[in-house]
């Protein structure tokens, strides 16, 4: 049974990568930064890696419900003589968006880029308390 989940890990991962490098999500000269959503009770929050990338390059905006994160990040050369064995690094232009759900307050939302890390505070509306409505017999 374990080598049957040993497989199966595998067999996942395998699939995994080749879906994501098969240009289904990017093409050549995109990138797709990971992000993580996590909320509390006053606010959703969205954190996405941005590493080198400067927060003129980068641009956020809201519209119809839907949040974009898009912009590029620069590939350059220091020194012309250099000769590159591997690339690694990913660069070129990147677009995610996120459906966001009718309790934020889009009025509120504010980012911040620290240390290669996007920070997107999403507020959620102030709900007012449950109000008892009488009724009356006629």
């Amino acid at each position: 049974m374990k080598d049957i989940l040993y497989l199966q890990d595998r067999m996942n991962r395998v699939f995994d990568e080749s879906v994501r490098d098969s240009g289904i999500y990017k093409t050549p000269g995109q990138w797709i930064p990971h992000v993580d959503i996590f909320e509390d009770d006053v606010s959703l929050t969205i954190k996405a890696e941005l590493p080198g990338v400067k927060r003129e390059d980068v641009i956020l905006d809201m519209s119809d419900g839907v949040l974009t994160l898009s912009g590029k990040k620069q590939y350059s050369h220091e020194d012309q003589a250099e000769s590159y064995h591997m690339i690694e690094r990913q660069y070129g232009s990147f677009r995610r968006s996120f459906n966001i759900p009718d309790v934020v307050d889009v009025t509120k939302v504010d980012a911040k880029l620290e240390d290669g890390v996007l920070r997107i505070n999403l507020p959620k509306l102030k709900r007012s308390s449950t109000k008892k409505i009488p009724i009356v017999e006629r």
